[in-house]
């Protein structure tokens, strides 16, 4: 069964998920931590999360040491490439020591992360960190339930129009769908930002709608919904 956390950070109030229950990985959407607190906030939940895997002895060692040892991985996808979902990429990659996995068509929106600093005028330094195309690594994602095929464990949704790589993260079986900045409660992602599509946004929706009215949705701001809610 899934075990959906959500974190709410910096100051664009960007939703960060931990979703556990996916036997022995863990998965991460849009690292969003932007200081020190709300790193160790992430990290603190994590550390504490029960995973499977045979307790090793390795009293001493740092908890992502143990996991680590234990085959416990760790897996950390955006749904955009837009700086407020990636404050804490550097931090977690570093962290955990595996890349972002992220749509190629936003790959190059956050490797220009400096651009997107100074159009909101933030004066900050940005720091590159690893990315990957997210159908690279895909199957680290499906061994919760290896008895059905990978298609059924978890759907990427690709959802241009808010940016051109947007995706939604679907379970099918749990009827869960994190939607990133495509969906919202009451509203969808603004598309007057580089890279934005009106038209594309209006057809990313029209999918979405597609899905089951009770499948939850868990958006990148706000609070969660359904498809149904959202359909009306």
């Amino acid at each position: 069964m899934l075990e959906v956390k959500r974190f709410i950070f910096g100051p664009f109030e960007t939703n960060t998920y931990v979703v556990s229950g996916l036997g022995s990985h863990i998965l991460l959407i849009d690292p969003a931590c932007s200081n020190d607190y709300e790193q160790q906030q992430l990290l603190q939940y994590i550390n504490a999360l029960p995973f499977t895997g045979e307790e090793l002895c390795s009293i001493g060692l740092p908890m992502a040491v143990r996991r680590t040892l234990a085959g416990v991985g760790l897996t950390i996808i955006a749904t955009h490439g837009h700086l407020d979902h990636l404050w804490g990429a550097k931090w977690a990659t570093e962290r955990w020591n595996t890349p972002v996995l992220m749509h190629d068509a936003d790959i190059p929106m956050a490797q220009a992360m400096q651009e997107q600093y100074n159009l909101f005028g933030i004066r900050a330094k940005a720091n590159p960190f690893p990315l990957e195309r997210i159908d690279r690594r895909l199957c680290l994602l499906t061994e919760y339930r290896p008895q059905a095929a990978p298609a059924d464990r978890i759907q990427i949704i690709e959802t241009p129009g808010h940016t051109p790589g947007s995706i939604c993260i679907y379970f099918p079986e749990e009827k869960i769908l994190f939607s990133g900045d495509t969906l919202f409660q009451m509203g969808y992602g603004r598309t007057d930002l580089p890279g934005g599509n009106y038209c594309q946004l209006l057809d990313s929706l029209e999918h979405l709608f597609s899905l089951p009215p009770d499948v939850r949705v868990y958006p990148g701001h706000g609070e969660q919904t359904t498809i149904g809610r959202e359909k009306r």
